[in-house]
Parts: structure tokens; sequence; C-alpha cells
């Protein structure tokens, strides 16, 4: 429920504070008194667009702020999904700056209009004649039978399958185009993976085949080589092994006259025993060197294979052309299987198709079973406001295709006059009559959910003292389990309040503005007196006003 507004620098408005109840709040004034303003500024909270044409000092900043009581409200899920911190007592502010500019704000949040609008519409309803409109709309028509029929729950199932179900459709429709385009790129995928393959290749081994391929090419000039090697290393005259066993044998005689001598032998030594290793790995080198023409041929061949896969798949290593064959091996077998993965997104589609079949037909069972009762009521509380023949014919029609709240099409038609023929809503319904049907309907849902804060707008518009009345008793009840304002000319339905609110202007400084006040007893019943009789209030005025407050 809203529980306090605050307006400053708006239209005609300097700055204004006032606290609300619950129950039935009335709002009345002249006309041209600012009532208008006071529904302009509260459809800026609901993140209407702004407009610097409204603010009275374009120097200043204008703030319109409100505070509700969302305790009872059930808005966590929409304060989590909009990112937004959830408070029981919610403030929403909007601001134009004077450079036009506008900001709102959700608890100290910065929100975009968008926000603003979700959760404004869970919070306060602004009804007058351009909103009965909404009467019309297949939306609003649903969710007054769904309310009706208790639909909530199972409508949450059916979403919740709805969503899944056109995912998996979508996913199905998106393989079934990778299967055809796949298809056509099967046999060149294929052809290269078999390729690949076929060549069995290993990670690092192009390094390896390169030095073999270079030592079996060369494996007569490298023999030569090794040979000469190892012939100068040990050669019986002149090999460095020789000479050096030589002056090891010397300085094995000094190594006794001074240890100096001795430290030269040890190293001669080592050198020595390091020589005969590096020999004798020459010679074992030698001995497994033979030409190996086939070998050769081998090497080169693939070589040959590894090098045209390269240049092919315009790579540089053996390791990328590894990475190609998995990618290619995935994309065949993805091919291949696509049938089994189309087949087994088809069952799901099946399975999900049954179970949407089934909610829907239990959320149609549920209006079908409701809209007699509607019906009644409907026409019920329409006799009382002035259509006693006021008649309805709700059909409800399936369809072929799953829709966002079940598989049914709607139609309110609608019959004003005794003996007139069905027509739709919209087309046979005046203004006035519309919005009777829109205080029905509302009065109806009030018992079914919990719905926003409700202003009127002037519903009472053209009806009957007698009518009035039975509006106010409607609006009084519906005041019970929620907060209701109307703004209205008639004394029967301004008597019937909780709480009593005159908008009105007066003159500072020559300034005209526009104040709302919060009227006692007494206030009310020189209020409603002069509704009744004008402002020359007589005392039969005043004795009517008594009565009806009474």
């Amino acid at each position: 429920m809203l529980t306090n507004l605050t307006i400053k620098n708006y239209a005609l408005i300097d700055e204004l504070y006032v606290s609300f109840n619950t129950g039935l709040t009335i709002i009345t004034g002249e006309t041209g008194a600012g009532k208008s303003i006071l529904l302009g500024g509260l459809s800026l909270i609901l993140g209407k667009r702004a407009d610097l044409s409204h603010v009275k000092d374009k120097s200043k900043k204008c703030i319109i702020e409100a505070t509700f009581d969302i305790a009872k409200y059930n808005l966590k899920t929409v304060f989590k999904t909009e990112a937004l911190d959830y408070e029981s007592q919610t403030i929403i502010r909007r601001e134009i700056l004077p450079s036009g500019k506008s900001r709102a704000f959700i608890n100290d949040t910065p929100v975009t209009l968008n926000s603003l609008q979700i959760l404004g519409e869970r919070l306060l309803d602004i009804h007058s004649q351009h909103q009965t409109l909404q009467l019309t709309n297949d939306d609003f028509q649903f969710q007054v039978i769904d309310a009706l029929a208790k639909n909530e729950k199972l409508l949450s199932v059916y979403t919740t399958l709805l969503k899944e179900f056109r995912q998996l459709k979508t996913e199905l429709s998106s393989l079934q185009e990778k299967k055809n385009t796949a298809l056509k790129e099967l046999d060149y995928h294929s052809f290269l993976l078999k390729e690949l393959e076929d060549a069995k290749l290993i990670s690092g081994e192009l390094e390896l085949l390169e030095t073999e391929y270079d030592t079996l090419n060369n494996v007569e000039d490298i023999k030569e080589r090794l040979s000469i090697s190892h012939h100068a290393m040990n050669n019986d005259e002149v090999g460095i092994i020789t000479k050096l066993t030589e002056i090891k044998h010397q300085f094995s005689k000094l190594s006794g006259y001074s240890t100096k001598y001795h430290s030269i032998y040890e190293r001669i030594q080592s050198s020595l025993i390091e020589l005969d290793d590096v020999s004798s790995e020459i010679e074992s080198l030698q001995e497994s060197l033979d030409a190996d023409p086939s070998r050769l041929d081998q090497v080169n061949s693939k070589l040959q294979i590894i090098n045209n896969l390269l240049q092919k798949h315009t790579v540089s290593s053996v390791e990328e052309l590894i990475e190609i064959k998995e990618n290619l091996g995935s994309k065949v077998f993805e091919t291949e299987n696509l049938d089994t993965i189309i087949s087994e997104k088809e069952t799901a589609i099946n399975t999900l198709e049954a179970k949407l079949i089934s909610e829907s037909e239990t959320i149609r069972k549920n209006r079908l079973a409701i809209i007699p009762k509607l019906i009644s009521q409907l026409e019920s509380i329409l006799a009382t406001l002035g259509m006693p023949n006021a008649r309805f014919d709700i059909q409800l029609e399936q369809a072929e295709s799953f829709l966002n709240n079940g598989r049914d099409t709607l139609q309110f038609l609608f019959s004003a006059n005794k003996g007139g023929q069905f027509t739709e809503l919209k087309k046979s319904a005046s203004g006035g009559e519309l919005s009777r049907i829109m205080l029905a309907i509302k009065s109806i849902l009030s018992k079914y959910m919990q719905l926003p804060t409700i202003m009127f707008d002037e519903i009472d518009t053209g009806v009957s003292g007698e009518v009035s009345n039975k509006m106010a008793t409607i609006m009084q009840q519906m005041s019970k389990t929620m907060q209701v304002f109307t703004i209205t000319h008639l004394p029967q339905i301004a008597a019937k309040g909780d709480t009593h609110f005159k908008v009105f202007k007066h003159d500072v400084n020559n300034v005209t503005q526009t104040q709302l006040k919060q009227l006692n007893l007494d206030d009310r019943i020189v209020e409603i007196a002069q509704m009744l009789g004008g402002k020359d209030v007589s005392s039969s005025a005043i004795a009517h006003a008594k009565e009806l407050l009474n």
C-alpha cells in the first residue's frame, strides 16, 4: 500500500507531503484544483516518461517520492530479477533535473524506467476511463479468469515446460540445419580425416625423422670421418691416446719427486680415461652405421607425407596436424551420430509436448468451470450499478498451438441491452459502461488475489446518485482487503470514505499553488454539503451531508 507521498516543484505544487492509511481514501476538489497534477506525479512513480514542462521552477530539481508497504505483496522474486535490494518499506523516487534529464531510484538504487514500470504496476493501479481499454486485452481477460480458476501454480508449471519445449524445438531446428550442412561436408571431412589417420602421426616425430634422414643420406661420409677420428686417437705411433699414454708414463716417474707432479699425473690419467671412452663410442658408432637404402626410402616417404600435409593444412608442426585430425574426427563422429542426437531430442520434445497438453487441459478445465460463475457475478454486480440488462458470453476455444498461457483463445462478448446481440466488448460497451465493468471485475478479483493499491479517477462520471451509492459500497468492500483511492465529484461516494482529502488551489505571494489537505469530520461535513448544494452551504445541505456520513 501507498503510505507516504512527497512532491516538490511539480506543476502547481511547490512542496507537498502526505501520509495515507488503509481502507477507502476519498479525494475531492473543484474542477481544475489540481487532481490531475496528483495523478501525473504518481504516474512518474510508475515509470511514465518525464517532461520538463511539468517542472514548476525550471532552475530547481523536481522530486516525486513514494513509500510503499509491500510486506504482503510477495515481490521478493521481482526484486531479485531486477537486481534490487528488497525492503518491506520500499521507496521509489523520480527526479527531473533542470537539464531535462530524469533519474529513477528504488531504495536509493538507480534503475531504468523499465524496472520502474515492472515494479510500479505491481504497486499502484491508476484507473480512469482510458485504462478501461485494458478490459479488451486478452492478457487481462485471461488474468481475471485464471485468478478465479486458481490456475496460478498450474500456469507456473506450464510456463516452465513451455520455455523448455521451445528451447528444445530451437535446438532441434538447429541440429537439423546442421545435419543438412554437415552431410554436404561429410565426404570431404572423412577424406581429410583418413589421410591424417593413415599418416600415423606422432608428436615430435618430424624432428626425429629429419635427423634420421640426414644420417642415412650421409652414412658413408659419416663413417669415413668417424674412422679418421678413431685412427687419430689410437694410431700406434702418432695417436693421441698413444702419446698421452707415454706422457702418463713419464709423470708416473716424476710424481715420486713432488706432489705437484703427482697432481699433473692424475689429471693426465683422468683425460686418458675420458679419451678411451670417446674412442669406444666412436668405434661403436662406426659399427652401428650401415647404409640402409630401404629405411632411407621409408623415412623420405614419411617426411614427404608430413610436409605435404603441413602445406595442405597451412600449419607448421605435426602437433597442429594432430589437433586438426582430432577436430575432423569430432565433426565426422558428430555428423554420423546426428541422427541419434536428433532422435533423442525429438523424444524429449514429444515427452514435453505430452506434459504441456496435460497441463493445458487441466488449465482449460478450470477455466471452463469458473466462467459461468464469473458471468453470474459480473451480471449481478452490474445490475446494481444501473446495467440490469448487461449480459456476457465468454467463449473459450482450443488453439492448435501452445500459447504463453495455455492452449486457449478467449472472446469476451457483451450485450448491454435486453435482446441485443453479443459483440466484442470493445465494440459494444461505452466508456461509462466499461468503467462500471472494470469496477465489477476489480471487485471480484480483490476476493481472489492481492491486488495493488487502486486509484479510481472519476469512475463515477455520468452515473446517478443511486448507482454511485452502489459504486461506493463496492469500493468500500474492496477496501477491506486492499487500499483503494477514488477521485470523485459525487457526495454519495465521498461520504463512504475512511479518509477524505481535498485538493485545492490558493495564492502565495501572487503565485497559485495546489495543496492537498486531510479533512476532519467538520471539514468533511462542509465539503460534502458543498458538493450537494454549491458553495453557499444551506442548513438542509449540512443535514443531508451528516446523514450521508452516518
